[in-house]
């Protein structure tokens, strides 16, 4: 399902949104946001990130550019993001939609068929991926 709201990269995309402030850490998460992913051509790596900063926060993020640049591949595993491209003078909208997710308690009842059901999927980073969305939307 997210596949089609995310785009053509949306499990990258996805993290992003949902791990901005633990990436960027908590003073640059306040003040931006990822609004897109756009790779060149066909590659998987080099991609451009588009960035909503607000007025106050985007020198500080052109000087800091190359740090987030190194937070944001080491978060995803690769060479993702080669660059940033900032939209400036945009307040920065935080939507509950986007906020990170904190994983619920389970029921031990729901535990097991939230484990159960994980337990198909053979990519471990997916399966870790689908346990945190199923413990965000309770189970």
């Amino acid at each position: 399902m997210a596949g089609k709201a995310l785009g053509k990269h949306g499990m990258a995309f996805g993290a992003l949104l949902s791990d901005w402030a633990a990436i960027v850490g908590s003073r640059l998460g306040e003040q931006t946001a990822p609004l897109k992913l756009v790779f060149p051509g066909n590659q998987r790596d080099n991609a451009t990130l588009h960035v909503r900063v607000t007025s106050a926060a985007a020198l500080l993020v052109q000087h800091e550019e190359p740090q987030i640049l190194e937070r944001i591949n080491s978060f995803m595993g690769w060479r993702a993001v080669a660059r940033l491209k900032l939209v400036h003078g945009a307040p920065v909208l935080k939507s509950k939609n986007f906020a990170p997710v904190v994983p619920k308690r389970l029921s031990p009842q729901q535990e097991v068929t939230l484990s159960t059901t994980t337990a198909q999927v053979e990519d471990p980073e997916l399966r870790a991926v689908l346990e945190k969305l199923g413990r965000a939307i309770g189970g």
